[in-house]
């Protein structure tokens, strides 16, 4: 698997998205992902504010959120069925502004795969928006796809026996986080100014549908919801 990452001037809020990715890439192969940060997406949607105080800051993060609780360093919250810091907010590289997660991203992933296939004539066309996260009882981040269009996200392997002949019960490949941590890896988290990449030979599967649920775990049975049971709701 090949990640490219692209390097490009600074995205401006309001800015058109599809005219900005098409100036930077020139050409596409068949069976490619194109990866976009979800901050350029979101400030093309102009999901951004100002919020002069903590107070107003802490306002927003609850409104995002579909549980927020605060913790030492952060409100820990889940949103579009995933958790996350602070629903995603975010203030680094926003000068000044907080910038919110984009609308829809399956929506706007399916949107781009389409209009992005016309452009540059191509059947087999992924599109990944990606954030990044921390994953509990580790330091530093990693990816995490947002939304993405044009292959599948999961890799099922229950029922299937592994090399002893043993089937498994359990096991799956979360695909697209696992795409979006590669991608992240490359375009950086600070100053590089990659918001851009192009994933190629990637082991996927492309395909038509999308189904915006398949990585998606209710709350009930969730390995790790124990660890948040005690938690009171605010």
């Amino acid at each position: 698997m090949i990640v490219k990452p692209i390097k490009t001037r600074i995205f401006q809020e309001g800015e058109n998205l599809v005219a900005f990715i098409e100036r930077y890439l020139k050409n596409i192969s068949e069976q490619s992902i194109i990866v976009v940060t979800s901050k350029i997406i979101a400030l093309s949607e102009n999901r951004t504010a100002i919020a002069p105080d903590i107070k107003t800051k802490e306002k927003f993060i609850r409104s995002e959120s579909e549980f927020a609780v605060k913790t030492k360093y952060v409100w820990l919250t889940i949103k579009d069925g995933t958790y996350m810091a602070s629903a995603g907010i975010d203030e680094s590289n926003a000068n000044g502004k907080l910038i919110f997660l984009p609308k829809d991203s399956f929506k706007t992933a399916n949107f781009l795969r389409k209009t992005l296939q016309d452009k540059y004539q191509v059947k087999k066309l992924g599109v990944l928006i990606t954030d990044s996260r921390t994953i509990p009882l580790r330091a530093g981040v990693v990816g995490i796809a947002l939304g993405y269009a044009g292959f599948s996200g999961l890799k099922d392997y229950r029922g299937k026996k592994d090399i002893f002949g043993r089937k498994f019960k359990f096991s799956r490949t979360d695909i697209a986080d696992s795409l979006a941590t590669a991608a992240v890896l490359v375009m950086g988290e600070g100053k590089e100014q990659q918001p851009l990449a192009i994933i190629e030979k990637a082991p996927i599967k492309f395909s038509n549908k999308m189904n915006r649920r398949e990585l998606q775990i209710d709350i009930k049975e969730d390995m790790y919801r124990p660890l948040f049971s005690g938690l009171p709701k605010f």
